[in-house]
């Protein structure tokens, strides 16, 4: 049987929908869309706050999307969003001083590293991840990601239009909690909506803003909130083109530096985590045993990573929010997201739309970021949760302990005069290295068992 040929079906409200099955096209281009906007509001936010170009990264998201779909054999569905691992590594590069072609270059090894791992799971198993990076482990790089991030909030994005920024997480919080179904699942796109129309209501209410202005390189300035003066001259169709705000071009070739590489790396942990979550949960709600495909989904996710940053777009990885549009709808059809890549490059390839995504003031990225950076922290408690991690253990509560303040701290290790370790990547080697070192020492020592958490 080819690739692209599905089984058409017609089920009963409820009876689950199959991988290799689909619905009639119409509905099927229908869910396709309703997948884009679940994980649009994300997919286009992430690559704002570090500094790349939104309609690039969508349109990437489609291209890669198709690409993880074939790697995977049409037997995993999923779609391939804007990764938020690799925020805090990029601005740890920005802070030293790179550009986006110094960001891109070291995702770009990332996600070679990533494609390295899959190969190497493919032909050793997934068990192989877990002796690596067990549940504690795991939990606690993605903690320290996450968090490593506050001061990202609290000194760039807030302070350009505080009140704005606390609505608009509130708003974001209230959507995320109090709404049915499909509508809680897009509250980031729904918070984005709410905060541009409050940010232009206050224009007209209360005038300029004195504040930092996103658009202008942070210079403290009056300016409007809203500013869609670039909507205008933007072409309806065209590939991705442009200036980045550090002078670097949209579409552009990556630089590699050690240095920032480190600052990245620890984001593959975050991915390997989020990749075998997404595979486990679709083997879960399909019935299909897809352990076979767990080293296809890491390494199309790292391919896919590698991909777009080579011509300056946005790394990858699989959406928990799609996940939740097939738990809701039961359609679990590959056709539907290969309708959602073509939805999805459609947009990337419209300047206009481009256009009004970068004019997103920046005290609603203030609303949305404080929460989205939170929750990024969270999703590494959950991970010990989930794994039922005993912290009365001290291989678990001292193992982790220095590399969580570490990454959290921004604290910095220097080597030799040029370079240093930092933040995220200090503390990720610290977290792996401390662990596994009182892990063995307990286990060889008690005969203790502390690895299968």
């Amino acid at each position: 049987m080819s690739l692209f040929s599905w089984e058409k079906v017609d089920p009963a409200p409820g009876v689950a929908v199959a991988p290799h099955q689909r619905l009639s096209w119409g509905k099927t281009v229908g869910l396709g869309a309703q997948h884009v906007v679940a994980m649009f509001g994300a997919t286009f936010v992430f690559p704002l706050v570090m500094g790349l170009d939104p309609n690039l990264a969508i349109l990437f998201s489609g291209l890669c999307t198709v690409l993880f779909l074939l790697v995977c054999s049409n037997r995993v569905p999923s779609y391939l969003g804007t990764s938020a691992s690799f925020v805090g590594g990029v601005f740890a590069i920005r802070a030293q001083g790179g550009d986006s072609s110094d960001v891109t270059g070291a995702i770009l090894i990332a996600g070679l590293v990533l494609l390295a791992v899959g190969v190497l799971v493919h032909f050793a198993g997934a068990a192989l991840i877990h002796r690596v990076l067990p549940p504690a482990v795991t939990g606690a790089v993605v903690m320290l990601i996450g968090f490593n991030l506050a001061p990202v909030v609290a000194d760039t994005y807030w302070p350009q239009d505080q009140w704005v920024a606390l609505l608009t997480a509130t708003f974001m919080v209230l959507a995320a909690v109090l709404l049915p179904g499909f509508w809680s699942r897009i509250a980031v796109l729904l918070a984005l909506v709410f905060g541009y129309l409050l940010s232009w209501l206050f224009d007209g209410v209360f005038g300029t803003i004195n504040s930092p202005n996103q658009a202008n390189n942070l210079t403290v300035e009056a300016h409007d909130r809203v500013n869609l003066g670039a909507v205008g001259d933007a072409s309806w169709f065209g590939l991705p083109s442009g200036v980045l705000r550090d002078g670097v071009d949209v579409v552009h070739g990556p630089s590699f530096s050690l240095t920032f590489i480190l600052l990245v790396l620890p984001g593959v942990i975050a991915l390997i985590a989020e990749n075998t979550g997404h595979v486990k949960a679709v083997a879960e709600m399909t019935g299909d045993n897809l352990d076979p495909y767990m080293g296809r989904a890491l390494g199309a996710d790292g391919a896919a990573t590698a991909l777009a940053s080579l011509f300056g777009g946005s790394p990858t990885t699989t959406y928990a929010e799609n996940i939740g549009v097939m738990s809701a709808t039961k359609v679990y059809s590959t056709a539907a997201y290969y309708a959602a890549a073509a939805v999805a490059i459609l947009l990337g390839l419209c300047p206009k739309f481009g256009a009004i995504v970068n004019a997103t003031p920046g005290g609603v990225l203030g609303g949305i970021t404080v929460v989205l950076y939170g929750m990024i922290g969270l999703v590494g408690a959950k991970i010990w949760v989930d794994n039922r991690v005993d912290f009365a253990n001290p291989v678990n509560l001292v193992g982790l302990a220095a590399g969580i303040i570490i990454g959290v701290g921004d604290v910095s290790l220097k080597i030799t005069d040029d370079f240093t370790l930092t933040g995220i990547a200090l503390g990720t080697i610290v977290v792996i290295v401390f662990y596994h070192l009182v892990a063995r020492n307990k286990s060889t020592t008690s005969g203790e068992v502390t690895r299968n958490l």
